[in-house]
């Protein structure tokens, strides 16, 4: 059979994340069945499930976050009433000599505090955007400076880490990466932002290894049910707060509905804007899933960290949404609604749009749309059906490279050409933090962009030169690039890349150039 290497490089680019180093010849590979090649993931579903030493269950993790939550509380209630007893015992302050703060106590309290946000400290070593000095900084820049002694990372920084670094590890290993793709895909579509709070960053891996690796190849409405009921999703959208305005707790807390996450449900996860859905359905929605919650520290209702229905906050009665009525049996009339609106039509449409967009194109054609939007219906959403559908259309193979990677899929790319297999996530971390694509952190509900305008901006080309620059100058020298090229692009790879290589000043120019070529951001 011939060797097709640009149909290859469609196979390892477009569904995969790139071929990796060394011996692994995934270009030779791929060149002579690309098709096959990257089907060839389909048929290892069990590949997809990431149940590592380590990783714990979201109940597991609740039970951690709450205790060091507990730990934090008296950490700062003894600093508390040291400082009182100190300043008791103090003499007292003259006008002169303003009171000053204890700040062994107050080190004390801030080290055991661990809530992370996008505004505050990034994870450990991460890098983030530069910011500009301002007058008062280059000031205090003048003043002698303590150095502040590093605090040890908390449970809530250490599992954010960790789940970290088994998704990186795992995207490096991956043969071609398309089921990998799959995860990162419906985990964006499903998003949360581990910038919510505590429970959000300990949970943001739990969630993709519970609710989104399971179904991947699985069925869409199952996928939708373990993404709507995951407690990572509910605390996210606030529907634990959503109480039935009737329910016995809305009448005695005065409080009503948060529609927050019915609203994303019809129009981000399922429907989509335009999908033939009113404000009254939201709110419909919203009253049905009213009870939806997990169990908090108490574990009043159930294990801490799980799942339950509380029948006290539920909306009582019968409610009409897109035009059916369903009727008033606990959890199972949300879990029935969820059904419905899985097979919609509007659902097919979205999800068949969407999912060619991030594989083939920012305005796909037409024809791969209506085709993948006919297999999700007549399957009933059998996402592994999907995939191979998209893998069978020859559009997803003839369209032109002009889709730009994301950032997480240039530094995963990055680390599998050089065979950089992590064993600290802490550079990747910060990679995607400057590039704008924090792991897990989208800004809404709609997760990241998926389209060129948002990651082909002059100055997020000029970043990626930096960090490519970066890693050219750690790892160049005992590296050949034009040997590199053979890997990622063979004789796929245009006169001009190859000239510009040829061409460089040294090893370490010759790799950024490559790392920032045509043949290797492009899919």
């Amino acid at each position: 059979m011939a060797r097709d290497s640009q149909a290859a490089l469609v196979a390892l680019n477009r569904f995969g994340f790139g071929a990796r180093g060394g011996a692994s010849g995934d270009l030779v590979n791929a060149a002579s069945d690309p098709r096959g090649f990257v089907k060839a993931e389909l048929n290892r579903a069990y590949g997809l499930l990431l149940e590592l030493p380590g990783l714990q269950s979201t109940p597991a993790l609740a039970a951690a976050v709450f205790a060091y939550q507990a730990e934090v509380k008296l950490a700062r209630e003894a600093a508390a009433k040291a400082g009182a007893a100190a300043s008791e015992a103090a003499p007292p302050a003259t006008d002169a000599m303003a009171p000053r703060r204890n700040l062994s106590l107050d080190s004390a309290a801030a080290g055991m505090s661990g809530k992370m946000s996008a505004m505050e400290a990034p994870e450990k070593g991460g890098a983030t955007a530069p910011v500009p000095s301002t007058p008062m900084q280059s000031t205090e820049a003048m003043q002698p400076q303590v150095q502040p002694t590093a605090q040890p990372l908390n449970v809530i920084q250490k599992t954010f880490r960790a789940e970290a670094l088994a998704r990186l590890q795992r995207a490096m290993i991956a043969d071609c990466g398309f089921t990998e793709r799959l995860v990162t895909f419906w985990s964006n579509h499903f998003c949360i932002s581990a910038n919510k709070g505590e429970l959000a960053r300990i949970w943001a891996g739990s969630f993709e290894r519970e609710a989104i690796r399971p179904h991947v190849l699985g069925r869409f409405v199952d996928m939708l049910k373990a993404a709507e009921q995951h407690p990572a999703m509910l605390f996210f959208l606030d529907n634990q707060q959503s109480l039935g305005p009737d329910s016995r707790a809305g009448q005695n807390r005065k409080r009503g509905l948060n529609e927050n996450l019915a609203r994303e449900i019809m129009e981000l996860h399922t429907l989509g804007v335009g999908g033939g859905y009113t404000q009254d359905d939201v709110t419909s929605l919203a009253r049905i899933i009213t009870g939806w919650t997990f169990a908090g520290r108490q574990g009043q209702l159930g294990t801490p960290g799980t799942f339950v229905f509380n029948t006290n906050a539920h909306q009582p009665g019968a409610q009409l949404l897109l035009g059916k009525s369903y009727a008033d049996n606990g959890v199972a009339q949300g879990e029935a609604a969820l059904k419905d609106i899985a097979r919609h039509p509007s659902t097919a449409k979205f999800i068949a749009t969407k999912f060619a967009r991030h594989f083939v194109a920012d305005e796909p054609p037409p024809s791969l749309v209506a085709r993948l939007q006919e297999v999700f219906r007549k399957s009933d959403g059998d996402l592994g059906a999907l995939a191979a559908a998209l893998l069978d259309s020859d559009e997803a193979w003839q369209a032109p490279q002009t889709k730009i990677r994301s950032p997480y899929e240039f530094l995963v790319a990055t680390g599998r050409l050089l065979m950089q297999l992590p064993d600290d996530p802490t550079r990747y971390l910060g990679g995607l933090n400057l590039l704008g694509q924090p792991l897990w952190t989208p800004a809404g509900p709609n997760g990241f962009p998926d389209t060129n305008a948002a990651w082909a901006a002059p100055e997020g080309m000029k970043l990626r030169l930096d960090i490519a620059a970066q890693v050219a100058s750690r790892l160049a020298d005992n590296i050949d690039p034009r040997d590199l090229l053979e890997l990622v692009a063979a004789d796929a790879a245009s006169p001009e890349t190859r000239r510009t290589i040829e061409r460089a000043e040294s090893r370490q120019q010759a790799l950024a150039l490559l790392l920032m070529s045509p043949e290797f951001q492009r899919r």
